[in-house]
């Protein structure tokens, strides 16, 4: 397959723009596919500001840049202009460090956490240690603060924490996310599994009923209001203070501060509530869900707009 000139041009203009930039499924908010979210985990954990381009809106993007860096999966990490691989490439460049070089972040100094395990947590994990000598449980805390453990061999550069019965393994910037943590044990309908308690998770999505929008967006202290629905439900029935949730909004929210106030739409309040908990996972501290969704801004606010 050969690359067209007029994609060949849009693919230098996008790298000599933008330092970093991923060619992904999806966007950062919101990645369309595992591997796409596992890269987008990774530069989280490293850099604020990066360019992600949705080849699912760009479908000559898509197969071009597959012809450009001679490289056949998505999604691709550009740096300066060079290419660094797909999801497997970056995921073992950030955790043995090279991503953070490449990136030039300073990874911060070894730190001390202070973590807490309960007993039936220990436990748990002595077990599974006797059962597999010579490995070690890592904690990975994400920039979503999505916690998670497993069971391999120590890795070079990763801190060891003391946590009482047992000792925990993390990398540096796993490590930071910490100090405080609390492991315990609880009861799931899949069987046992862990819960963490890290206080320094950002709050939860805040819920925001129609009447209380209506109430601050006449009083012009509305948070902004984002429409995550597609553009043929928003044909059918919108809220002129909402603006479309897409390629420029996602950006725009990039470029705020993390605890500007936002706040998410649809049509009964479920697929806002999840976009909403992504942005609140990334660090966003001010997050909203209408709950009800345009729906119950007809029922409730204004019976001009359309139900459907």
């Amino acid at each position: 397959m050969s690359l067209a000139p007029e994609t060949r041009q849009v693919i230098d203009q996008l790298l000599a723009e933008n330092r970093v930039v991923l060619f992904m499924k999806g966007n950062r908010g919101q990645p369309q596919c595992g591997f796409s979210a596992k890269a987008v985990s990774a530069l989280d954990m490293l850099v604020a500001d990066y360019a992600t381009i949705d080849v699912l809106q760009h479908p000559a993007i898509r197969e071009g840049i597959k012809v450009y860096g001679n490289w056949p999966t998505i999604p691709q990490l550009y740096v300066a202009g060079e290419l660094l691989g797909g999801s497997d490439i970056i995921t073992e460049m950030f955790e043995s460090g090279e991503l953070a070089d490449a990136l030039g972040v300073a990874l911060p100094a070894e730190p001390a956490p202070r973590v807490e395990v309960s007993p039936a947590a220990a436990a748990i994990m002595q077990g599974a240690l006797q059962d597999h000598p010579g490995t070690a449980v890592h904690l990975k805390i994400d920039a979503a603060f999505d916690h998670s453990l497993s069971l391999t061999p120590p890795k070079p550069g990763t801190v060891e924490i003391d946590a009482g019965p047992v000792k925990l393994r993390a990398d540096r910037l796993s490590a930071t996310r910490a100090e405080g943590l609390r492991i315990d044990v609880r009861e799931t309908l899949q069987g046992q599994g862990f819960a963490f308690d890290n206080p320094q998770a950002p709050p939860p999505v805040k819920p925001l009923t129609v009447t209380a929008l209506k109430a601050a967006l006449d009083a012009g202290t509305a948070p902004r209001v984002y429409d995550v629905r597609g553009d043929d439900e928003r044909e059918v029935a919108a809220i002129a203070a909402a603006r479309p949730w897409d390629d420029a909004a996602a950006r725009e929210i990039d470029a705020l501060p993390k605890d500007a106030p936002l706040a998410f739409l649809c049509h009964r309040g479920g697929r806002s509530r999840n976009v909403a908990e992504r942005y609140r996972r990334r660090g966003y501290t001010n997050v909203y869900n209408v709950e009800g969704g345009i729906d119950a801004w007809s029922c409730e606010v204004d019976p001009t707009v359309p139900r459907y």
